[in-house]
């Protein structure tokens, strides 16, 4: 059951992103008639607290869920809008029109974004401190390093499998990682979507073919595919960094005591990992409420206060 959801249902995960890329076609990032799906929760009369993330990123699809449990526990309204690229994410956070990024990159890989949007954006601390873009092959292949990728372009059909366009894995690996070692001209990254990118790892590792990818952690493909991370001793992907939960601004000042709860949150390595297993293969879609649940009946010292409870 654990590997369910998205090892047999990428095409439901591609199929929903394209409704939610449909979304913002039509409705750009704006309010909650617009820019993807919305889930309003009952209840809360503390105001209404809108939550922007990618769900096929999963690190902010699973804090996205988590969050929700939190916030309404303390009496606010949630409501959840689905995104399929990282930039409309961070402009409907600048324009106020998303409240809260739950799983944002901002020191390395979304620092664009930030330079761009920073001055409309709250950074209210991050939750994890050891995420990382990598490179990753299967474990079958005898590439160690992505120093190996060099000279060896037609056992991968000249590709490197990417996700979407927007996303910055993709800068990295363009305007890093392909320069640094000499890989431009020899390889084109292919980018789409991350369900797309799963879908070929998927297809590739079990006919045991080649296929080079660019993932991340953590990041729960990692575990469920057979696959390992490429060194990088030119440190091209960039160094490890923290994840956080960015807010619009002006949002601790409308929101004083929502603030003060997820800037209490952090996770370690076996809390995150628990979670994000639990949101995204132990529960099948439209039970992450059950998920989290269960998880913060687990993990209740990961909040500052009783609210778990």
């Amino acid at each position: 059951m654990a590997k369910k959801r998205h090892l047999t249902a990428l095409t439901a995960l591609a199929a929903a992103a394209a409704l939610a890329l449909a979304g913002c076609a039509s409705g750009g990032t704006g309010g909650t008639g617009g820019g993807g799906d919305t889930d309003g929760a009952p209840g809360g009369d503390k105001g209404t607290i809108t939550l922007g993330f990618l769900p096929s990123w999963t690190d902010g699809l699973s804090t996205a869920y988590l969050l929700k449990d939190q916030l309404e526990k303390v009496g606010y309204t949630v409501e959840m809008k689905t995104l399929t690229e990282a930039g409309p994410l961070y402009t409907g956070l600048a324009q106020g029109d998303v409240d809260i990024y739950p799983s944002a990159w901002p020191e390395l890989t979304h620092k664009s974004y930030m330079d761009k949007y920073g001055k409309d954006i709250e950074d209210l601390g991050a939750y994890y401190d050891n995420a990382k873009l990598t490179i990753a092959v299967p474990e079958y292949s005898e590439l160690t390093s992505i120093e190996d990728l060099k000279g060896k372009a037609a056992q991968f059909d000249g590709k490197i499998i990417g996700i979407e366009p927007g996303a910055g894995l993709t800068k990295q690996t363009q305007e890093s990682m392909l320069p640094e070692y000499g890989l431009e001209g020899e390889y084109e990254l292919v980018t789409s979507s991350t369900a797309a990118m799963l879908t070929e790892l998927k297809k590739a590792t079990e006919a045991q073919k080649d296929i080079v990818v660019t993932l991340w952690r953590p990041f729960w493909a990692n575990d469920a595919f057979p696959v390992k991370d490429l060194e990088d001793p030119k440190g091209a992907m960039g160094d490890p960094e923290a994840l956080h939960f960015l807010a619009t601004k002006g949002f601790t000042e409308k929101f004083p005591e929502a603030a003060e709860l997820i800037e209490g949150i952090t996770l370690d390595d076996e809390q995150y990992g628990a979670l994000e297993d639990l949101v995204v293969n132990q529960y099948d879609e439209g039970q992450e409420a059950e998920a989290v649940a269960e998880w913060v009946s687990k993990y209740p010292d990961a909040f500052p206060t009783e609210i778990a409870e």
